[in-house]
């Protein structure tokens, strides 16, 4: 692990950094950062309005109501750490799928990530100052995306830093690497994410990398690069805070992984008990993110059975609520299609359109649909 300007977290060397265990106890209380009573309580109560959207569109997908759809179960207390770290107006993310706790915690409205899962691309219109790049499919091309964005900024002379995430397959694909190398070549002011959640679909971590972890790889590029427990919400926000501090100051990309586990199934249309080893899977429950935060809110004496289940109950009113609109109101319009793809549609997009257009009123009047 390079910790050249990691300075907080020089003593740990090799180490993963880890300030709260699997308890929720606090183990090195001199690496917790600054963060107000008031900032903790709502990334809980984020983390728990994430975990319940997604069992709810989980359950809604198998209904046939939602086209598909990737939680990010089990992985919260990372992606709601450096969520809440984007500044509004002046910081960017681009993320893969498997992000929902972060876009809600970013300023992503809940019903545009429903409008995207239930087929409508305008769910990907972002309202003003929130610069959160589209839901990417294509694996790792977000890390190209990131630092590009990231070269405009500094090309700019603005203070933007821009994050990206992948999983731990997408650190097997050559843009993971080049969209790092050319960032360090030009000290752009990016921060690359890897949740590590054991599995790239259903190759396990084991099959996919004989590196120590992912974080090492970063050093192919000259990129300093750190591991975390990305279970533990204080040790990532602690790492993503002094990473986008220093690309903030010009010191350009860092490299950071967050050692964590995805609890549900790599997609609505994925069963995990095909591949997954049951009895390791009960020992990484015990590691759940959400309740190493629960216990740790409740030894300050800052929540209790009573909040948890006003909360509960706060989560489903505003899911149930967004979900309602959106089945009212996601009728995709079928230029929606194809108009966005460019800033002008090519002669090419325009045929297709027409076509499709075409083929529509065929079969209106045959009586098809």
């Amino acid at each position: 692990m390079n910790t050249k300007y990691f300075g907080k977290f020089d003593s740990l060397k090799n180490q993963k950094v880890q300030i709260m265990d699997e308890t929720g106890k606090i183990i090195n209380e001199k690496l917790m950062p600054k963060i107000n009573k008031e900032t903790v309580i709502k990334a809980y109560k984020i983390m728990s309005l994430s975990r319940a959207q997604d069992h709810f569109q989980d359950k809604v997908q198998k209904q046939g109501r939602l086209l598909s759809y990737l939680t990010s179960t089990g992985q919260e207390a990372c992606e709601v750490a450096y969520g809440l770290q984007i500044k509004k107006g002046k910081d960017w993310f681009s993320g893969a799928y498997r992000n929902n706790a972060a876009w809600l915690a970013s300023g992503v409205p809940m019903r545009n990530i429903m409008l995207y899962w239930i087929g409508n691309e305008f769910g990907s219109h972002m309202p003003e100052g929130i610069q959160t790049l589209p839901i990417n499919i294509p694996i790792a091309t977000q890390y190209s995306h990131a630092t590009g964005i990231a070269f405009a900024e500094k090309y700019a002379g603005r203070d933007g830093v821009c994050l990206t995430t992948t999983g731990d397959g997408g650190s097997s694909e050559g843009e993971f690497y080049e969209a790092m190398n050319f960032a360090q070549l030009h000290e752009v002011p990016a921060v690359f994410m890897v949740e590590n959640n054991k599995y790239a679909i259903s190759t396990p971590r084991s099959k996919a990398t004989k590196a120590i972890n992912f974080a090492v790889k970063g050093i192919s590029t000259g990129t300093r690069n750190i591991i975390v427990d990305g279970n533990d919400f204080f040790a990532s926000w602690a790492v993503v805070e002094e990473a986008m501090e220093l690309a903030r100051k010009g010191h350009g990309p860092s490299l950071i992984e967050f050692d964590t586990y995805r609890l549900g199934a790599h997609s609505s249309s994925d069963d995990p008990k095909v591949y997954r080893d049951e009895k390791y899977h009960q020992e990484q429950i015990k590691k759940d993110p959400l309740i190493r935060m629960k216990n740790y809110l409740v030894d300050k004496g800052w929540w209790d059975a009573k909040k948890q289940k006003a909360l509960d109950e706060e989560n489903n009113k505003i899911i149930r609520a967004e979900f309602k609109w959106v089945e009212e109101n996601a009728n995709t319009k079928l230029e929606d299609i194809f108009k966005y793809t460019y800033a002008e549609m090519t002669d090419a997009l325009n045929e297709q359109m027409q076509e499709e257009k075409d083929f529509q009123k065929y079969l209106s009047e045959k009586g098809g649909n």
